[in-house]
């Protein structure tokens, strides 16, 4: 759904589609099935790191890959391509490039502890990830993104980025419509495509979140949320609680902002705007 968004955004300039987790080759063809509807050959498509940094992969298959036989796609796409592509790209347009992430962190870890000047020459980074109603350790909950690969997690909170913005579970749910909505709405283009993969999603799940959408649009309609910053810390030290993101609003060195309220009438409203123009 975001992707189908960046596809469709006048303002943005997609430089790259890079891809992480379980199955990440299949999950570059489904980018590319994306890409291919919305007619976007130009869009370059990696794919990424498959396994996390040392935890164990909890997410070992991309489940949206059953609609593959049902659109047309590439197949010759390389293993583990992504760091290289989003290191060579944000050299060569210092202070140009917002990083996106949607996914678990491995790809950007790896990045930021490869070349560690890389965040220095980020224009920003926007992150679907944690969870920032924790305020102390032991407390709250565990984001999807975050857990999935917490060493790479904490990598990325700890670099120096020089505008680092979060949206987190607390604000994504609370854009929601049903299958039926959904159904209704997604359709013509790269939409069907989304809608294809979506009923996947719907086998198990009524209701669709628009975690990752909102997360790419606050890059070109940034008042669609409301804002904090603080410092992000990420636990590490116990097993049950690791990736758990810690929010502190009088952090020492104040580098992240997160997003602590949406609008979801008007977020809808842009978004649909958007891939339906």
């Amino acid at each position: 759904m975001a992707l189908a968004y960046l596809l469709k955004q006048p303002r943005c300039e997609l430089v790259g589609v890079t891809t992480v987790s379980g199955q990440a080759r299949a999950r570059a063809m489904l980018a590319d099935a994306l890409c291919r509807a919305a007619g976007r050959d130009d869009v370059p498509i990696y794919s990424g790191a498959e396994t996390p940094l040392l935890v164990e992969q909890r997410q070992p298959i991309a489940q949206q890959a059953a609609v593959l036989d049902r659109w047309p796609h590439h197949e010759d796409f390389a293993p583990n391509m992504a760091v290289s592509f989003m290191r060579d790209t944000i050299r060569s347009r210092p202070g140009e490039i917002t990083l996106l992430s949607v996914g678990p962190l491995t790809n950007v870890g790896l990045l930021f502890a490869l070349d560690p000047e890389i965040p220095r020459l980020l224009r920003g980074l926007v992150m679907m990830c944690g969870v920032f109603t924790n305020r102390v350790a032991g407390a709250g909950l565990r984001e999807w993104n975050a857990m999935l690969d917490p060493h790479a997690t904490a990598i990325v909170y700890r670099a120096p980025v020089a505008a680092h913005t979060s949206v987190g579970l607390e604000v994504t749910t609370r854009c929601q419509i049903g299958a039926e909505v959904f159904r209704a709405r997604f359709r013509g283009g790269p939409l069907d495509v989304v809608a294809d993969m979506a009923e996947v999603w719907f086998s198990k799940e009524p209701v669709v979140t628009f975690h990752d959408p909102l997360a790419a649009a606050i890059l070109f309609a940034p008042d669609l949320c409301g804002y904090e910053h603080g410092q992000v810390t990420v636990e590490l030290a116990s097993a049950r609680a690791m990736g758990m993101t810690y929010w502190d609003k009088d952090g020492p060195e104040m580098p992240h902002r997160i997003a602590l309220t949406v609008e979801p009438g008007r977020f809808f409203e842009h978004y649909f705007g958007v891939v339906k123009g």
